[in-house]
């Protein structure tokens, strides 16, 4: 189960994630960024303090969202996530491509 919660709108779109994201719920999880991030596009930043477990696919949604904010000339960053989640974006080299602290 995750939860995807917008904490903040401007001047960027903070949102905070929880729980799992996988295979079964990450074309929700996308479908639930995109929708806040067409009301007013801008940076996006993610806060993953209480992210507890992500898979491929995610990495792959992750990567997805990041294609359509840089189309738009924004920037899409990840914050507080736990090192072992944050060791599979380095051991995929997404922290080449995307921003992670």
């Amino acid at each position: 189960m995750q939860e995807v919660t917008v904490t903040e709108r401007e001047p960027k779109l903070c949102i905070a994630l929880s729980g799992e994201i996988d295979s079964g719920n990450a074309d929700e999880f996308y479908e639930e960024v995109m929708s806040n991030y067409r009301v007013k596009p801008s940076d996006v930043t993610f806060d993953c303090t209480a992210l507890q477990f992500i898979d491929s696919t995610t990495l792959g949604t992750f990567v997805k969202i990041l294609k359509h904010v840089r189309t738009d000339g924004f920037r899409l960053k990840l914050v507080n996530l736990q090192p072992r989640l944050k060791k599979l974006f380095v051991i995929c080299a997404l922290d080449s491509v995307m921003e992670i602290s």
